[in-house]
C-alpha cells in the first residue's frame, strides 16, 4: 500500500506519475484513491526483491513528485494498509511473512480499518482496546454483539484478508474541495476558487475522454453545517457551460452573512465521449480558448492557468 501526502494538486501530479510507474511494472495495480495504491508483487522476490523495489518505487516518486510518501508491504492488504498509516508522514514499514498478528496486537482497534468512531465505543465499553484483546474474542461472541460485521471484525483483528488487488474499477465521479484557513464571507474569492475548481476538474475530463451528467457544488459553514445543490445537465465537459451552472448553484446554496469554512465541487455521472457541437451556438471563441488553456495546462501544470472570476 502507498499513501501521497501533500495538497491536492500536488495529489494529482503524483497520483499520475504513481499510476504510469507501477501500472508499467507489476501485473496487478488498484488505484483505490487519489492517494491512496496497491500493488500485487507476488512472485518478484525470484527476480529483484519486493522490498528494493518498493524503496526504489518509492524513491523515485518522491524525486520526481516532491511528496512524502507513506508505504507499507506484507503478505495482505489490510496489514499493508496499517503498516502505511504508522509510517506516515514519510517512512516505509516492512512486516515480513508471520509477524503480522504481532505487529497489529499492540495497536489500538482505531487503526483497524472501518472501525468508526461508534464501533470504537461500543468495543471500549466491553473493555476491549487493543487489536490482541479483539482477536482473542470468539468471533462467536463478536457475531452476537455486531453481527455479520462481528466476523470481519475477528479476522481483521487475527490479520485474515483475502481481498485481492483489483486491476481497474471505472470511475463513475470527480470531485475536489477546498478548505479555508481561516473563515470567510468574501463571496468574489469564493466565486475565484469555485472557478479554479471547475476549470480543473473540466481539464481531467477531457484529458481522460469523459464527459459529466450530474453537477454538485457544497458549501459548510463555520458551524460545520453542510449543505448541498446538483443538477442533472447534458453531457458535457466544456469548462464554460460547467462554470456557469456551478456559479448558479453556487448562489442558491449561500446564506448571506454566514461564515464559510469550506466549498466544493462534484462531477457524477461520468461517460467516456467527446462534447458534441451544438448547431445553434457559436462557441468557436470559446472552444479555441479552452484549447489554448488546455496546451498551456498540459506543458506546465494546471496551477499556471485559471480562468478570471466574472463575478
Amino acid at each position: 500500500a502507498i499513501v501521497l501526502n501533500g495538497d491536492m494538486e500536488a495529489y494529482s501530479k503524483a497520483s499520475k506519475l504513481v499510476t504510469e510507474v507501477i501500472a508499467d511494472a507489476v501485473p496487478l495495480f488498484e488505484k483505490a484513491s487519489i492517494d491512496e495504491f496497491y500493488a500485487d508483487l507476488s512472485g518478484m522476490d525470484r527476480h529483484l526483491g519486493c522490498w528494493k523495489w518498493s524503496q526504489e518505487l518509492r524513491q523515485k516518486i518522491i524525486k520526481e513528485s516532491g511528496l512524502p510518501i507513506s508505504m507499507g508491504l506484507s503478505i495482505n492488504k489490510l496489514v499493508s494498509k496499517v503498516s502505511t498509516g504508522e509510517s506516515k508522514p514519510n517512512g516505509a514499514g516492512l512486516i515480513d511473512t508471520g509477524q503480522e498478528k504481532a505487529f497489529l496486537a499492540p495497536l489500538s482497534v482505531k487503526k483497524i480499518p472501518a472501525i468508526g468512531q461508534k464501533t470504537s465505543r461500543k468495543l471500549q465499553l466491553m473493555g476491549v482496546r487493543t487489536v490482541q484483546t479483539l482477536s482473542e474474542i470468539p468471533p462467536q461472541l463478536l457475531v452476537r454483539e455486531f453481527g455479520k460485521t462481528g466476523y470481519q471484525l475477528w479476522q481483521k483483528a487475527n490479520a485474515i484478508d483475502d481481498s485481492p488487488v483489483v486491476p481497474h474499477i471505472e470511475r463513475k465521479s470527480i470531485s475536489t474541495e477546498r478548505t479555508f484557513q481561516v473563515d470567510t464571507i468574501d463571496i468574489r474569492s469564493m466565486k475565484g476558487i469555485l472557478t479554479s475548481m471547475i476549470g480543473r476538474l473540466a481539464y481531467d475530463l477531457r484529458q481522460q475522454k469523459k464527459l459529466t451528467a450530474n453537477l454538485t457544488v457544497k458549501i459548510r459553514y463555520t458551524d460545520f453545517n453542510t449543505y448541498t445543490k446538483q443538477k442533472r445537465i447534458a453531457h458535457t465537459a466544456n469548462e464554460q457551460a460547467l462554470l456557469q451552472q456551478a456559479l448558479l448553484l453556487f448562489d442558491q446554496l449561500y446564506h448571506r452573512r454566514q461564515l464559510v469554512r469550506l466549498i466544493g465541487v462534484r462531477f457524477g455521472k461520468l461517460v467516456h465521449g467527446h462534447t458534441q457541437m451544438n448547431l445553434f451556438e457559436d462557441r468557436a471563441k470559446e472552444d479555441h480558448l479552452q484549447s489554448a488553456m488546455d496546451r498551456v495546462r498540459r506543458r506546465f501544470g494546471t496551477q499556471f492557468i485559471d480562468r478570471a472570476s466574472t463575478k
